[in-house]
């Protein structure tokens, strides 16, 4: 992988259905994941084509961090552009990565894939467990 993609912890928050609330702007996730991710291995089914097969698939650059912003505080991509350390858990730190998992910080076992989600339900199923502020760069 590139060095840009080595900052991934694999953890797949970013592959969760997310909203933003019309008043505040702040974003939300919930427990659905696209219909692409494997819940089990926390990888695209379909990496190198997500963005033609899910439109909404975030589209994440150096160039854009205003993208960041629908990213969890905990996501790598966003430490670095809010000039952030990364966590002791990251793959990168740890130098292994499991400890994603370890840590709580996968949606492996917190998940559920939006083939068994009704579209009018996934707002619904917020998922608390994961923050998204809105301060930083990535405003």
């Amino acid at each position: 992988p590139t060095e840009w993609e080595s900052l991934c912890d694999g953890c797949a928050r970013c592959c969760l259905h997310k909203f933003a609330d019309e008043e505040t702007g702040q974003v939300h996730y919930t427990d659905v994941a696209c219909v692409l991710l494997n819940r089990d291995s926390c990888r695209c089914t379909d990496y190198s084509r997500r963005h033609e097969r899910v439109p909404a698939c975030l589209k994440l650059s150096a160039d854009t961090p205003g993208s960041f912003r629908w990213l969890p505080d905990t996501c790598a991509y966003r430490l670095i552009a809010e000039d952030k350390p990364l966590f002791d858990w990251h793959p990168l730190v740890s130098g292994d990565p499991d400890t994603v998992r370890l840590a709580g910080i996968s949606v492996r076992d917190n998940s559920v894939s939006e083939t068994y989600i009704h579209p009018d339900d996934i707002e619904l199923r917020r998922a608390r467990w994961i923050t998204c502020s809105k301060s930083g760069k990535s405003d």
